[in-house]
């Protein structure tokens, strides 16, 4: 047993029931507002515990931003909503310095003006809309915490989570995230059609007067302390190299298996299983369990995994993507034993 094996101090355990609760009335607060999806939720709100940005794929209409808005009420959170158009230049997400002039003396200086990119909660809308140099500004935000603006820096105040979206239909003028780019996301989301009887709660709620309100359910100190615990929560080193193993049986290497090797362009790099690690503690945190499992790691593989894996020609000619080779990767790695 090694010593991040060790066992979680009175006061986290404490802490740890007071986030699991939470979580519930994060999702009971929620549920006022957003019908089912619930596959988004659970992981949306594991990124928020464990400070990752979040990229959510989905056709329109199915309230992306309005979930994301939601969360931001729920948690107190300043919100800002950056719609991304071809035309969107850097100093429109970052800010721009710009010559003011003093009332009182009348003296004129340059001052830098914050854009919408300080916030704690940013939904970028249809990230894959705007041009790579626009993209990159926000992309050293979310890796940095700071924008950089005629050769000054200037600092983001954290909490800071980056929640894009993107449209997988109509393609035509959009400018896709490269790789590199796209592993800045710690997690994945795919946001599917509502089940018919929740669609039916849905259009029945909405076309109703007035709207339902929602409470903010904790302060900003409390949620900075719920991170650090998920930080805090112990990994065993079976656990760490479980996530490994995924990992790295994502990669066309030589001692990768047959399918892999067929299918796979890239695969996944070493921070996909950092990724899988952090988030397997945030659900650890949600689930009130003190410490994290081969479980928790499995179930937050295909989110981590499913912008980092890209099949080849092969795949595509043949209709695999990259979901049907993390299940084969899945499949194939077995879970740790404790021996």
């Amino acid at each position: 047993m090694d010593v991040s094996d060790t066992a979680m101090k009175i006061d986290d355990v404490a802490l740890l029931r007071e986030a699991a609760s939470g979580y519930e009335r994060l999702r009971e607060q929620m549920g006022r507002v957003i019908i089912g999806q619930e596959a988004i939720v659970r992981p949306l709100l594991a990124a928020v515990f464990s400070g990752g940005h979040v990229l959510v794929v989905g056709v329109p209409g199915l309230a992306k931003t309005l979930m994301v808005k939601t969360l931001a009420g729920v948690l107190g959170w300043r919100f800002r909503r950056i719609q991304f158009t071809p035309d969107m230049m850097p100093a429109d997400i970052i800010g721009m310095e710009l010559l003011q002039e003093d009332a009182g003396t009348g003296s004129r200086q340059m001052r830098f003006v914050p854009g919408p990119i300080f916030a704690n909660i940013i939904l970028a809308d249809e990230i894959n809309r705007t041009p790579p140099k626009t993209q990159a500004a926000l992309l050293e935000a979310m890796q940095e915490y700071t924008v950089t603006s005629m050769g000054q820096s200037h600092a983001i105040e954290e909490p800071f989570i980056v929640v894009a979206t993107q449209n997988p239909i109509e393609q035509e003028g959009t400018y896709p995230l490269p790789e590199a780019q796209l592993d800045r996301f710690m997690l994945s989301l795919w946001m599917d059609y509502p089940s018919a009887e929740e669609e039916r709660a849905i259009v029945a709620t909405t076309t109703e007067p007035g709207g339902a309100a929602v409470e903010q359910a904790f302060s900003v100190d409390e949620m900075r302390g719920f991170a650090t615990l998920t930080r805090r929560v112990p990994v065993s080193s079976h656990v760490v190299r479980f996530a490994v193993d995924i990992a790295r049986a994502t990669r066309p290497t030589d001692d990768a298996d047959e399918y892999v090797r067929r299918y796979v362009e890239w695969g996944a790099g070493p921070r996909a299983g950092q990724h899988m690690v952090l988030a397997g503690k945030a659900l650890a945190v949600l689930d009130g369990e003190p410490t994290v499992t081969a479980g928790h790691v499995r179930d937050a593989a295909p989110l981590v995994l499913r912008h980092r894996v890209l099949p080849n020609y092969n795949a595509t000619g043949e209709g695999i993507g990259a979901k049907e080779i993390i299940d084969h990767v899945l499949e194939r790695i077995d879970e740790p034993t404790y021996v």
